[in-house]
């Protein structure tokens, strides 16, 4: 079963420095009916304003992947981590039995534009970390690249604490990619940027979103030059 959610139907939120949309449940948007999928529990796509970001906050016993798509982003944390991450990298930060973060936008001209992702862990109580990695970009190129996962580990790939592996892919328009999943798994699917169309017959376009389930064969055919991000999860 392929269910399509159009990125319009997101909620939106526009806040004079931070310009945001949420796939799921999250802050202000309060839906029973759009918690989560599967241990997936947060997909935001936020825009912050020059020198502008979210200040020190804390978290707890959630697995928190960040990916920016344009400009940069600077993450401080209580366990001493403090970077900053632009396109080309992923970060992942392990919440476990505590900590406290902060993610502002240092460029003093360029707005920023990231996906945060939150997912349930495991187990809870572990102890928190702090993971940045650069992917090689030419290698998505037509293809999926494992960038997050507990079972696939390279080069180009963080850990996570959680059964999933998250793939990103840019796909040149005519050409076509296949993912086998096992029947009790699911799929989170999302367009970065383009248009794609799912098993011959589900058209998405930019920001818009699938939740698979019940399919072992996923067919990805690009209608246009297309970004896209696809999770495979328990």
């Amino acid at each position: 079963m392929i269910t399509v959610y159009p990125s319009e139907n997101r909620y939106s939120a526009n806040h004079g420095w931070l310009k945001t949309s949420h796939s799921f449940s999250f802050g202000e948007y309060y839906d029973p009916n759009n918690m989560n999928f599967g241990p997936l529990r947060v997909l935001n796509d936020d825009f912050v304003a020059p020198n502008q970001g979210f200040g020190a906050h804390p978290h707890r016993d959630m697995e928190i992947v960040s990916i920016v798509l344009k400009g940069q982003l600077k993450h401080q944390d209580s366990t001493g981590g403090s970077e900053v991450l632009r396109p080309g990298e992923i970060q992942r930060m392990t919440a476990g039995s505590g900590v406290v973060h902060s993610e502002f936008n240092p460029s003093e001209t360029e707005e920023v534009n990231f996906l945060q992702l939150w997912f349930m862990p495991e187990e809870k109580g572990l102890t928190p970390s702090y993971e940045q990695k650069a992917y090689d970009q030419e290698a998505m190129k037509n293809q999926l690249l494992p960038i997050v996962s507990k079972q696939v580990q390279s080069e180009n790939t963080a850990y996570i604490n959680q059964d999933l592996t998250l793939y990103l892919s840019d796909v040149e328009a005519g050409q076509s990619l296949s993912f086998n999943q096992e029947l009790n798994r699911k799929i989170f699917f999302f367009v970065i940027d383009g248009e794609v169309t799912l098993n011959r017959e589900n058209q998405l376009k930019k920001r818009d979103s699938a939740r698979i389930s019940e399919i072992t064969e996923l067919k990805i055919e690009a209608n246009t030059n297309a970004k896209i991000m696809l999770i495979d999860l328990p």
